[in-house]
C-alpha cells in the first residue's frame, strides 16, 4: 500500500472554512502532528511519500480532495473551493506512475473528501464542495469498471467523510444530523456521541480504527464495539476542518 501525504503549508492559517470558526493554528505543532501522521502510516507497513509541491497553497495538506483512487483509475478532483483547484496539478504527475489518469472538468466540482469507498460502492456526498455535475461526472469515469456511485445529500457539514467513514465492510460510523442515512440502508450505523460532532472522520489501517486522542467518548464507543482502536492528535489540524482521512490518498501499488 502507497500513501501520498504532503507537508504542512506555511500558510495553513489562511486556510478554507466551512463551519469552523477560525482560530489560530500552530504551524510548528501542525508540522508535528502531521509527521506522527506519517510515522504512524509507516508504522501500519505503508509505502510513505511525502510531497512538498504545494507547499504555497493553504490546505495542501489535505490531499485527499485532489483525487479520487481506485484500482483501475486514479480521478483528479476539481475542488469546490477555486483557491484549491491548482492543487491537483501538483498531485497529478505523482498519480500518474500508478495508475491511468482521468479528471472532474469544469462546471463540475467534486473534493476527494465527499468520497467514500466501500468495496465496489463509491458513496459521493453532494456538499458545498461537490456539486451533482461532479457526481456524475465520476459516475461516467467509474460505473464502466464496476462501481456503483451513490449521491448521498449532506447538511450543515464539509464533506461526506466528516460526517461518516467506515469501520468495516458492513458498518459505519455517522454523525447522523449530518446526512441522509437512507443510502446506506445495508450497513450498521453507529452513531457517534452528539458532543462530539467531528468523530465520524476515523482512519482504517489494517485491523486498526485511528481516531484523534481527544474524542474520548468515541473511542469508548468504538472499543465496546471490540474494534482494535489506535489514537493520534490532530488537534491543530482540526482547526482546519481536517480530519484523519483527509492527510493521504491510500492505494494498492
Amino acid at each position: 500500500m502507497i500513501a501520498l501525504t504532503h507537508i504542512v503549508s506555511p500558510n495553513i492559517n489562511q486556510c478554507e472554512l466551512s463551519f469552523r470558526n477560525r482560530q489560530p493554528i500552530d504551524v510548528e505543532k501542525a508540522v508535528r502532528e502531521h509527521e506522527e501522521y506519517c510515522k504512524l502510516l509507516r508504522d501500519h507497513g505503508l509505502k510513505v511519500i511525502e510531497l512538498s509541491v504545494n507547499k504555497a497553497y493553504p490546505d495542501s495538506t489535505f490531499i485527499e480532495d485532489t483525487a479520487v483512487v481506485v484500482d483501475e483509475i486514479a480521478v483528479m478532483a476539481n475542488p469546490g473551493a477555486e483557491s484549491r483547484r491548482g492543487e491537483v496539478e501538483g498531485i497529478e504527475p505523482e498519480l500518474a506512475k500508478y495508475r491511468k489518469i482521468a479528471h472532474i472538468q469544469s462546471p463540475a466540482t467534486l473534493d476527494g473528501g465527499d468520497v467514500l469507498q466501500v468495496g465496489k460502492k463509491i458513496f459521493v456526498g453532494r456538499s458545498p464542495r461537490t456539486n451533482s455535475a461532479g457526481i456524475e461526472s465520476l459516475k461516467n469515469i467509474l460505473m464502466p469498471l464496476g462501481y456503483r456511485v451513490i449521491p448521498v445529500k449532506l447538511k450543515n457539514c464539509l464533506h461526506l467523510k466528516s460526517a461518516c467513514t467506515s469501520l468495516d465492510e458492513k458498518t459505519l460510523l455517522a454523525n447522523t444530523d449530518w446526512l441522509d442515512l437512507k443510502p446506506f440502508a445495508d450497513f450498521k450505523i453507529i452513531p457517534i456521541p452528539k458532543d462530539e460532532p467531528w468523530a465520524a472522520n476515523i482512519l482504517r489501517l489494517n485491523n486498526s480504527i485511528i481516531l484523534h486522542v481527544g474524542f474520548t467518548k468515541t473511542i469508548a464507543l468504538i472499543q465496546q464495539l471490540r474494534f482494535n482502536t489506535e489514537t493520534i492528535d490532530i488537534s491543530e489540524l482540526l482547526k482546519a476542518e481536517a480530519g484523519l482521512t483527509c492527510s493521504s490518498i491510500i492505494f494498492r501499488e
